[in-house]
């Protein structure tokens, strides 16, 4: 009864898991970043060039973005039309950017990135508990079959099957889990390992990372409680992402509020601050925005914009 129980437990958070790693649709960066149709016009009436950054940097000015190509310029998907947030990237199978693209995988067909990455890490943890319990539970039969302790019967090759594939599914999923965890404790994708993020100042393959216990709770939120179900419950909107670089973007606002942008464009979306409420907390666990107390704090703002080493890691 006890592995009946069990079992089924596995099973079921394993079914639920994967079913929500399959369906949940990838999130595509909002509209505040696709360009306007006069941006649009103006982008393709320019030679390529400088020009053309200058179009991109005046639409991208008031947008939380830090990251860079590799020749300094703009990220810019010509196919979508919009600039790209940091840590998006365009997939070639879905063909749409994806918020925080981690890889496209082929066994869930679908992109693994911010709305379905805490279901694919879940996903690997039940799916390598299930195939170990029913190793574990199998172990015993399966010596008594090389001991010719079973009946005669096809039964005994079940038996054999079942707990080499188990066991063989269990080390591969045992290495694929262990490289996600690795990734989550550093804060990076698998993109971002292959290709560090490149910012204004430099190259920095952990200018995401701001230690492991806010990492962790990036992904998988500030409820403890939905940590181990496969419910939505990471921080931030996937379009913006605290960081822990040394240097401010000199193109972005120097105010955490946004004082300067966003008295000429009350209704843009983003103010010039780089982080949504949910997320601004990561960085600082005594200070959180607000309009007021950005100007309050208009003297400190090295100390309150996230764009400033908040915690360093080696």
């Amino acid at each position: 009864v006890v592995c009946l129980v069990a079992y089924h437990i596995f099973f079921m958070l394993f079914v639920w898991s994967y079913w929500k790693t399959i369906f949940t649709l990838p999130m595509n960066p909002s509209k505040e970043f696709h360009l306007s149709y006069s941006d649009k016009e103006s982008l393709e009436r320019e030679p390529r060039g400088e020009s053309q950054q200058e179009v991109l940097r005046r639409a991208a000015k008031d947008l939380p973005i830090y990251t860079r190509t590799m020749s300094g310029a703009i990220r810019y998907c010509d196919r979508c039309h919009l600039v790209k947030p940091d840590r998006c990237h365009h997939c070639s199978v879905c063909d749409k950017c994806i918020l925080k693209m981690d890889h496209h995988c082929p066994w869930v067909n679908n992109c693994v990135g911010f709305s379905n990455y805490k279901f694919f890490l879940l996903f690997l943890a039940y799916s390598l508990l299930y195939c170990l319990f029913i190793a574990a539970t199998d172990l015993q039969y399966f010596i008594k079959f090389w001991t010719n302790g079973l009946p005669d019967t096809q039964a005994k090759f079940h038996i054999m099957f079942l707990f080499f594939a188990a066991a063989m599914f269990s080390v591969s999923l045992s290495s694929l889990f262990g490289y996600h965890c690795w990734l989550v404790s550093k804060n990076k994708s698998t993109l971002e390992v292959f290709r560090a993020p490149i910012f204004r100042h430099r190259t920095d393959k952990n200018g995401f990372s701001l230690g492991f216990s806010k990492n962790l709770r990036q992904v998988f939120g500030d409820e403890k409680k939905y940590w181990l179900l496969p419910v939505f419950s990471s921080l931030g909107d996937g379009c913006s992402f605290p960081t822990c670089l040394v240097n401010q973007d000199p193109e972005q606002a120097s105010t955490p509020g946004g004082l300067n942008s966003t008295s000429k464009n009350e209704n843009h979306l983003f103010p010039a601050k780089p982080l949504r409420d949910s997320q601004s907390h990561l960085l600082t666990d005594t200070q959180s925005w607000s309009e007021t107390g950005a100007k309050a704090e208009k003297g400190k703002v090295g100390m309150s914009n996230p764009a400033l080493t908040m915690e360093n890691e080696t």
